[in-house]
């Protein structure tokens, strides 16, 4: 400041006035050094806080009645609040850890990582072994919690094939050697998710590994082919499985079995319409009361829409918007400075948050047929939640290395 303010004196030749020293400051901000840049991305942190917090806040809204009413809970109210508490801060300490392992390193761990989750999922339908609750086996029993290995395996295929698509670069445009083998490792996957069964799960895995593929440099054509095979194994899937066939039948017209196939779906539209502009008020939904199954999990945005109306979906949904687009963008910016990976594991989890909240959202709308997919980030269920927070370490993690980089400094 002393420097500027003897510039102006300089150029004046005469003590410096009040508009002298208007100037100095003026000069003073001209040469001052830029600030350096943030550790981490806050359009990307914020968004992700502010989801877990909602988060936080509707699982306990939407469990009370649940908690209450079940001799399994303790009749407890705060039961689901306090074991979402513990899971999210497990989470947090886990997506910190995370945060401070290199890139390079997940990258050597890919393969195993994933061969990790196939083993998970074989024990899952190990009798015995896995837990089976409601006609699914999708469970490992670990003390008082348990873990589904499919939430853990979201994370684990968008790892793999983001390391399967450096390695494959070469190769990425022949059907045979850069397609064919990733297909066939997905479909092995998708036996033992639909084994449990897990459809859902089923279609966010094959989602975000043929996605990372058609980044990575797969043909259109290619995909094309994909998506009418894809179409014509769905409806070989319901042909054979009638759970699915009355899924899709009670998504069709719900109010034809209200109380049957269409019990779910029209208690969800209730909430949705309830709720109008802007809700009935935290707490006062009345499908949480025993009417809506599965209310803080699955059906967690239906609760939302009853007690917050369309103002609070608005906002979850341009939350979800924000940190989707962050992801790409992150993903982008490591492509570009040629770090391929790290670019291909951001845009693997922007497109597994998406692809997510997207189908979670358009089953509790109505738009889609019922398929037992949380909310990310914000549903109750302890293996989601750690998966996603991981998940959230690693997009950090790739953000702070491409800044580093932009500094000029090592990672």
């Amino acid at each position: 400041m002393r420097f500027a303010t003897a510039l102006v004196r300089g150029f004046s030749g005469k003590r410096a006035n009040r508009g002298d020293d208007v100037a100095a400051r003026t000069v003073g901000r001209l040469i001052k050094p830029r600030a350096p840049m943030s550790e981490i991305d806050p359009v990307l942190a914020w968004p992700a806080v502010i989801l877990l917090m909602i988060g936080l806040v509707m699982v306990y809204s939407a469990s009370i009645a649940t908690a209450e009413g079940n001799a399994y809970t303790g009749y407890q109210a705060d039961y689901f609040l306090v074991r979402h508490i513990l899971f999210l801060g497990v989470g947090l300490v886990a997506g910190l850890v995370v945060f401070r392992i290199p890139m390079e390193v997940w990258q050597r761990m890919a393969p195993w990582l994933f061969l990790i989750g196939v083993v998970l999922l074989i024990l899952t339908l190990i009798p015995g072994a896995g837990l089976k609750v409601g006609g699914s086996r999708r469970w490992l029993p670990m003390g008082p919690v348990s873990l589904q290995p499919s939430e853990l395996m979201k994370l684990f295929v968008a790892i793999y094939a983001a390391d399967y698509t450096v390695r494959k670069l070469d190769v990425m445009s022949s059907f045979k050697k850069g397609f064919m083998p990733m297909m066939g490792v997905i479909l092995f996957v998708g036996c033992l998710l639909l084994f449990e069964p897990d459809f859902g799960a089923f279609v966010v895995v094959a989602a975000i590994a043929f996605g990372v593929l058609f980044l990575g440099g797969v043909g259109l054509r290619v995909f094309l082919l994909l998506g009418l095979a894809a179409i014509v194994g769905f409806i070989l899937l319901i042909w054979i499985q009638p759970y699915m066939r009355a899924r899709i039948l009670g998504f069709m017209d719900p109010w034809a079995d209200p109380f049957g196939d269409g019990y779910q779906l029209s208690h969800a539209l209730i909430a949705f319409g309830r709720g109008e502009w802007f809700g009935v008020g935290l707490g006062g939904s009345i499908e949480k009361l025993f009417y809506l199954p599965e209310a803080h999990t699955d059906f967690l945005l239906a609760v939302i829409a009853e007690e917050l109306g369309f103002a609070g979906v608005f906002v979850v949904v341009a939350l979800f918007a924000l940190l989707i687009q962050r992801a790409f963008v992150i993903g982008r910016e490591a492509i570009r400075l040629e770090r391929y990976f790290s670019g291909l594991v951001a845009q693997a989890i922007g497109l597994w948050i998406g692809i997510q909240s997207f189908i979670s959202m358009g089953v509790n709308m109505g738009l889609l047929p019922t398929k037992g997919l949380t909310l990310p980030l914000m549903s109750y269920g302890g293996s989601g939640l750690l998966a996603n927070c991981l998940a959230l370490g690693i997009l950090l993690r790739i953000d702070w290395e491409t800044r580093e980089m932009k500094r000029g400094g090592s990672v």
